[in-house]
């Protein structure tokens, strides 16, 4: 098995998430997307195209089968007009590809411009950040249609569903069975990727909390499996397991526990 690998450099954290969509993708396309060609693999934009027409293909279908939860939601619809045959990275066609697919995102999906990436941002690699978080985004509105989500996608809800067995439970740390409303309603739902196993995370933790060897050591104290209080003022934050990363559930998104500590361990902040 793979040891746990400290980040270093503050952009890291991404190469968890491109871990992740690429085995995504991988699984839903049959494709051999790589992490270190992640953005070449992808950067003609014919993937992303073919994709969005899945997504709406799926959206449809779910809007047929349970019509009163699609009226709650925005549904895709409009098909993403793309070039898929020799398409040359960097040239016109590949352009307007992405072009297409960004428009789509804006449009179709309603994705707020915090999350999106530009034409150069994916072609020339200017913002990677950007593009990782759009196809999280993405993945994201897909999974709500019943489509594959990446694990983290997966973790995320997982998570959520914890909090409202906690708020109807009226106590932290207690876990009934799924209430998920979306469980019964969405049979088609695809769940293949295994979520993380808990058990040895606590340890993971320990592991990288050590690597401070201050007598005072930020303080990080385990409320139940996957939940911890950090720093002095409590903050409860989700920890989980991503293949050899562990990740930090922070607002919306991620980050990775070791740059999660770069930014809130006066230790660490005051080293780098």
């Amino acid at each position: 098995s793979k040891s746990i690998r400290p980040f270093r450099s503050s952009e890291e954290y991404l190469e968890a998430m491109k871990e992740d969509l690429a085995e995504w993708f991988n699984t839903l396309y049959d494709l051999d997307i790589q992490v270190d060609t992640f953005l070449e693999s992808l950067e003609t934009g014919c993937h992303l195209c073919r994709h969005a027409n899945n997504v709406n293909r799926t959206a449809l279908d779910f809007q047929e089968r349970h019509p009163e939860a699609a009226a709650r939601m925005r549904v895709p619809q409009n098909e993403v007009v793309f070039q898929a045959k020799n398409v040359v990275p960097g040239s016109f066609i590949a352009r307007d590809n992405v072009s297409n697919f960004i428009q789509w995102c804006r449009q179709d999906l309603g994705i707020q411009d915090v999350l999106m990436f530009e034409t150069n941002d994916l072609v020339l690699k200017k913002n990677e950040k950007n593009f990782v978080l759009c196809l999280l985004e993405v993945a994201r509105r897909g999974s709500k249609f019943g489509m594959l989500a990446p694990m983290l996608i997966q973790m995320e809800e997982e998570i959520e569903e914890e909090m409202r067995d906690q708020m109807a439970d009226g106590a932290l740390g207690t876990r009934r069975e799924s209430r998920d409303p979306q469980a019964g309603a969405y049979p088609s739902r695809a769940r293949p990727i295994t979520l993380c196993d808990l058990k040895n995370l606590d340890e993971l933790v320990r592991e990288i909390l050590g690597c401070c060897s201050c007598p005072s050591q930020f303080p990080m104290v385990k409320v139940s499996e996957g939940k911890y209080k950090v720093g002095d003022s409590n903050t409860l934050i989700f920890v989980r397991v991503l293949r050899s990363h562990v990740m930090v559930r922070v607002g919306g998104g991620w980050d990775t526990l070791e740059h999660y500590l770069d930014k809130h361990d006066p230790c660490r902040c005051a080293a780098l």
